[in-house]
């Protein structure tokens, strides 16, 4: 079997304007570019994967099912613009905040690599030929402890601070500038 390379994608701030906590399709406002981005990525060979923090599953914000609903509608958007994603994953977990069984010190959770590692096991990825899109410095932690190759902190989504500069590959405006990136490598 043919190993694949990958982008990982966060979702929150990378695929859509976070605005804390988004969990429905009224509040859910795509990154300008991101379809011509993803569609771009494709031709290059690369999977798409989504691999997401929702601590607000955990914190009781919002249910599992609410999240299932927005992600169907997010995933049918990419698919009427020609682009399907080869995966979504996401930890509902959180360790300190979380309620009943969501209270969790999971392997799941970003920082943590377990999402990256399931889905490279799962869809026969070559981590060390793959990217992570993130906008936050534990993306960056989380693709360095899956022993992703490229990490790329957009200035999309959360404050970049230092800490993710330092982890990151390269740090870009957003997601509509990824594909140059590594066309230019």
């Amino acid at each position: 079997m043919k190993v694949k390379k990958a982008v990982f994608l966060d979702r929150d701030g990378v695929i859509n304007k976070d605005t804390g906590y988004v969990h429905l399709v009224d509040d859910f406002v795509y990154i300008e570019g991101v379809f011509d981005a993803c569609l771009a990525l494709k031709k290059m060979g690369y999977l798409l994967v989504v691999v997401t923090n929702q601590s607000g599953i955990a914190r009781g914000m919002y249910s599992e099912d609410e999240f299932h609903s927005l992600t169907e509608w997010m995933d049918w958007n990419f698919a009427d613009k020609g682009v399907e994603l080869d995966g979504i994953y996401y930890c509902p977990h959180h360790n300190e905040k979380g309620i009943g069984e969501y209270k969790h010190d999971c392997d799941c959770r970003k920082p943590k690599p377990g999402m990256l590692i399931d889905a490279a096991q799962f869809l026969n990825i070559d981590l060390s030929q793959s990217v992570m899109v993130g906008d936050k410095a534990d993306d960056m932690r989380a693709a360095i402890a899956a022993g992703v190759g490229t990490s790329i902190l957009v200035r999309s989504g959360k404050t970049v601070d230092d800490a993710g500069i330092e982890l990151a590959t390269r740090v870009v405006d957003s997601i509509a500038h990824v594909p140059d990136y590594l066309a230019s490598r």
